[in-house]
């Protein structure tokens, strides 16, 4: 028996993954594990591989943060941007790139934080904990 509680515990984070490239989602799972951080509850990974799926999800709610492909077909750079227009209260957005020169195209797309392919299983949960912590923290800064 584990005493650590499972990523379907009550209290569990839910991250919404979304590439068409089941490699990347396998790689993205694999890189954040059930916990991210030691300080941060448990993850529930939510794969989806196309954009109405996305949509579907995070009008459903529930979502804590997303991690949206710019690589993916149709990208998700565009995606970012639209969700932060779209949802009033959108949880954090993270844009994963192809390329270092894709900087740019993340800042345009709104997003809350950037990590580049290949998928780095020390950087990824580094940055989407940062991310959490900030989206976990009480209202009323800013």
């Amino acid at each position: 028996m584990s005493s650590h509680p499972g990523p379907d515990a009550p209290g569990a984070l839910t991250v919404l993954l979304y590439s068409s490239n089941r490699r990347t989602r396998e790689d993205v799972r694999l890189a954040l594990g059930r916990r991210v951080a030691r300080d941060l509850p448990p993850v529930r990974v939510e794969e989806v591989a196309t954009q109405p799926a996305v949509l579907t999800a995070m009008d459903r709610g529930g979502i804590d943060l997303a991690i949206l492909d710019g690589e993916a077909v149709p990208g998700g750079m565009g995606l970012c941007r639209q969700l932060k227009d779209e949802i009033r209260r959108c949880p954090p957005l993270l844009v994963l790139t192809g390329r270092p020169d894709d900087a740019w195209l993340a800042t345009w797309s709104r997003a809350d934080g950037v990590v580049g392919h290949p998928i780095d299983p020390v950087r990824l949960p580094a940055v989407v904990a940062q991310l959490l912590r900030g989206a976990t923290e009480p209202a009323g800064r800013g």
